[in-house]
């Protein structure tokens, strides 16, 4: 599973509500835990109203004392700074994730407000977009709040691609490792959530539209069926759902009246005004969720179909 996990932090009190989740998954699947600080150069005073970290020894003093107070004392938990100020924070830990090649990255997603996640927080923005590795994003909570984490119902959002599946086998090995359940997903739009050359269809089409719709249903309903007698061969308990209507909004609905711990989902890394035109699910499901989401990065797909 998860062998090495690297936990980026900028000495905040928000950055420190993934500390919780990057405890609970070393311990349950063994991990090598990196505690990591950029030195930031010029970097302002204060970072989400607190004191900045300027200095390299001070820096380590701090990841020490986030070591003692998060992770157990028989966990193995290193601490590395990046003492060289960077002027690109973003870059400075994509260069430590080619360097120390985690299996994850945990990150708190700092955004606020209408705007939080579309974004995701300029720097978990740029981290997701390197595409090379799972990173779980972890939602804001007020400063001072570092909420609890556990790890027993996973919500998989799945769309029938299997360039997309390297979703459901990391949420199988997660399931395993945490004795979670898992539920599996798929959203099938009704015609009025399509968009661009669908909805024209759509329009001029009705009839035809509404009947390749109601297909999708049914394929949707077999393709989940089938994943699920594979995972329940494997161990896993597994329940399985098909919605009709919009992907981002139901799949959130459905994690938050299932108290679900974890949301699952592939993506191709796309972030920011980019996502928002795509439609590119993940990234719209991170801009609105209260929920941690776990992205998986799709690899060798052709372009053009986009998550």
């Amino acid at each position: 599973m998860f062998k090495h996990i690297l936990i980026p932090l900028d000495g905040s009190l928000l950055a420190e509500a993934v500390l919780p989740a990057g405890s609970y998954l070393a311990g349950v699947c063994g991990s090598l835990v990196t505690l990591l600080h950029v030195i930031e150069r010029d970097a302002p005073q204060e970072v989400h109203g607190e004191r900045h970290l300027h200095d390299a020894g001070e820096a380590g003093e701090y990841l020490d004392e986030v070591a003692r107070r998060f992770f157990p004392a028989d966990m193995r938990v290193e601490r590395h700074v990046h003492s060289d100020g960077v002027t690109d924070v973003a870059a400075g830990i994509a260069l430590h994730v080619g360097e120390f090649a985690p299996d994850l990255i945990l990150m708190c997603t700092h955004g606020r407000g209408g705007l939080r996640g579309f974004i995701f927080g300029r720097i978990a923005n740029r981290v997701v977009k390197l595409g090379t590795r799972p990173v779980l994003l972890i939602p804001p909570h007020a400063a001072g709040i570092v909420p609890a984490f556990t790890c027993r119902r996973l919500l998989v959002a799945l769309d029938g691609n299997p360039a997309h599946e390297d979703s459901l086998r990391v949420a199988q090995s997660l399931a395993l490792s945490c004795r979670a359940e898992l539920l599996l997903l798929m959203v099938v739009p009704t015609a009025g959530n399509l968009s661009g050359e669908e909805a024209a269809t759509a329009v001029m089409l009705p009839g035809a539209t509404a009947a390749l719709l109601d297909l999708a249903e049914q394929e949707a309903e077999q393709y989940l069926r089938r994943h699920q007698s594979s995972l329940q061969s494997a161990g896993v308990t597994v329940s399985t759902g098909v919605l009709r209507g919009n992907p981002v909004t139901d799949i959130i609905n459905t994690a938050e009246r299932t108290e679900t711990d974890l949301i699952v989902m592939a993506t191709h890394g796309k972030t920011g005004i980019e996502a928002f035109w795509s439609r590119s699910a993940a990234p719209n499901v991170a801009a609105r969720a209260m929920i941690p989401l776990l992205l998986v990065p799709v690899t060798g797909e052709e372009p053009g179909n986009a998550r």
